[in-house]
This record gives C-alpha cells, structure tokens and sequence, in this order.
C-alpha cells in the first residue's frame, strides 16, 4: 500500500497565524537549535550563506556548500526542490500515483516547462536503491518527510549529507518540510515566500466557493471490509480541504487519535455518529475497491454516503496530490477539486 494511505503521524499545526495561514515558516535560523536543527546565525541564512549544518533524528548533515546535485526521498522534498529552481539529478520513484509518462504528472509538467532534464528515478522504501544514488553522485540527500531508517541513512551519509527527519519517519509539517529544503539548498529567504503563495491559493479558491463556509465534513478511510476510520483536523489532506472552507465536522475531535497517526480507527459499528457530517472525503484503490465498500450497509446509511455526497477518487496522481501540501500539488489539486466538492455540496443541499 502506498504511503500516501498511511495515516501519518504529524505535530500538532502552530497556533495563532499558522492555523490561519496554514503555515507560516516553523523557524528562522538563529545562533540556538530551531526546530529544523539549523544551528547557523540569522544572518548566514538569510543570505544562505555556507556551510549550513541541519540536525535530524538520524544525524547532523553538514552542507559545505551550494548543492547542485540533488537527490531526494519520501515525499514532497523534490517538488520544493524544484519550486526553488533546483531540479533534482534523482528522486524516489511512486509508480503508484505515477501517470503514463512514469513520473507524478506535476513533477513531469514542472521539469519540462523549465526546460530540465528529467530526474532519475529509483527504488525507495525498504528497497532503497543504495547503488542507484551513489552512481547520481549527490552533492545532498534530502528526505525529511520520508520513512529512511536509521541502517539506510548512515550508508547514505557516506555518499552525500543527509537530512532526515527532525522528529519522527513521516511527521514533518509542510511548512517545516519547505523551510528545511529551502537552508539545504541555500535559498531560506524563499521558504516564506512558497508558504505564502500556497496559503493564497488556496484562499483565492475558497473566496470562489462561500457556500462552502457552511459546510460541515469528514474525512474518511478504510484498510478493507469492515473497517472505518477518519483522518483528523490536523492530517494534511483534512487540512488541505478546511482551507478550501469547509468545516471539520466536530465529531471528529471526540474520536481517540490511534496512536501514532493523525486518525482515529473508530470501527464500521461507529459509522452513524458521522451523522452530521454534510459531505464526506474519501478514497478507493479501484473500483472492486469502491463497490465492496460501499454495499457494507453501516456504510451505506452514513449520510453522506446515501445522498451521494461523497467526495471519492480512485484516480492514483490526484489522491496522491491532494494528500500532501507542497508548492506542486496545491494547484494540481485545487482545479480539480473543486468541480468535484460542488457535486457532492449540491447533492447534500448546501
């Protein structure tokens, strides 16, 4: 099952201005350890001077210089990357949310209007293509919203400097994630620029759409017949949708988080207290998939589901996009969203 099904486990969004803007820069750099373990002083980052030096749950990456050949994991790194104008030599290969040209359609689109080469891809996960990435000869490694174990990244920063994850395999913020890859790669000043501009796009959506305000929905999911979770307010794909206007039905913060994620497994016996919930996001793997889900009749009497006002795709690139937030998929995501959130608005009588 791909990543992007996991329920991933995040730190709770910053309050005040980053839950309004869906995140402001998690950390300047100072002469203190930040949250991104940038130890350089304001100055330096600012002017992304070198070399810059980012601490992990991994290890300490030392970057001596301006990287030219990049090469990154996980999720989301490479399309910041690319957003900073610095296209990776190399990235982690998703055939799952991949499209017919091999690669994830954004990350395709982006490199070849910038006239880039395409970059090499390679087995991740427990398969880590180790000889893959030392014949890419990396200049950096970035992966800080990955799931590289502690046995890969010390035979990878022995090729190139490694920056993993500040805290936990897959728990970086977004924002946290843009703000790391911008001091790797010398361009700090930017982080706060793509935050900003992905905070405007989505509120230029949701200004389209006031109806939305009024709202209410639930995010939910399933690892096969019989089971019934929901992510929660804070998981970036229920973040992605709140800021297009739409309101976390506020059952959803009654339900104990499982341990570890940023969802709750609340069992298919609970599927009635999702009642109130107007509208309801989910995803299907294919359509056996779909049809097995939703003949279960405690699933079939949600609501939402029996008008019809479920918000579903089995379209692997979109539900790969629309569940993660980088300077990318937003826009990817949003234009096609939409037309779809509409359909199950009306069908729900909002």
């Amino acid at each position: 099952m791909p990543a992007v099904f996991t329920p991933l486990r995040r730190r709770v969004l910053v309050a005040g201005a980053a839950a309004v803007s869906l995140g402001l820069m998690v950390t300047g750099c100072g002469s203190d350890d930040k949250k991104d373990g940038t130890k350089d002083t304001a100055a330096k980052a600012s002017a992304g001077a070198f070399p810059v030096t980012i601490k992990s749950a991994l290890g300490e990456a030392v970057i001596k210089e301006k990287p030219k050949r990049v090469v990154t994991l996980g999720q989301g790194s490479a399309e910041t990357a690319i957003a900073l104008g610095n296209v990776p030599v190399g990235i982690e290969s998703y055939p799952w949310g991949s499209d017919k040209t091999g690669y994830l359609p954004w990350i395709h689109d982006a490199v070849k209007k910038a006239g880039a080469t395409l970059p090499k891809q390679f087995d991740g996960g427990e398969e880590l293509d180790i000889e893959a990435i030392t014949e890419l000869e990396p200049d950096v490694i970035l992966a800080p919203w990955s799931g590289i174990t502690q046995k890969q990244y010390d035979l990878l920063k022995d090729i190139a400097p490694t920056v993993a994850y500040p805290d936990k395999a897959w728990s970086t913020d977004w924002d946290q994630q843009i703000d790391i890859v911008a001091k790797a790669l010398g361009r700090p000043e930017k982080a706060k620029e793509l935050t900003a501009k992905i905070d405007k796009q989505l509120a230029d959506a949701a200004a389209t759409r006031p109806n939305y305000k009024n709202v209410t929905f639930s995010y939910i999911y399933n690892t096969g017949p019989g089971t019934l979770g929901v992510f929660k307010p804070e998981e970036q794909r229920v973040a992605m949708v709140s800021k297009l206007g739409l309101k976390v039905d506020p059952v959803v913060n009654t339900f104990k988080e499982t341990e570890g994620t940023d969802s709750a497994l609340i069992g298919l016996e609970n599927a009635n207290k999702l009642a109130k919930s107007d509208i309801a996001f989910t995803f299907y793997t294919d359509d056996k998939s779909r049809k097995e889900i939703e003949a279960q009749p405690l699933y079939a009497a949600i609501p939402a589901v029996k008008k019809g006002a479920l918000v579903y795709s089995n379209d692997q690139p979109f539900v790969t996009a629309s569940s993660m937030i980088n300077p990318l998929t937003v826009p990817y995501s949003i234009e096609r969203y939409l037309p779809m959130i509409d359909k199950a608005v009306a069908k729900a009588g909002k």
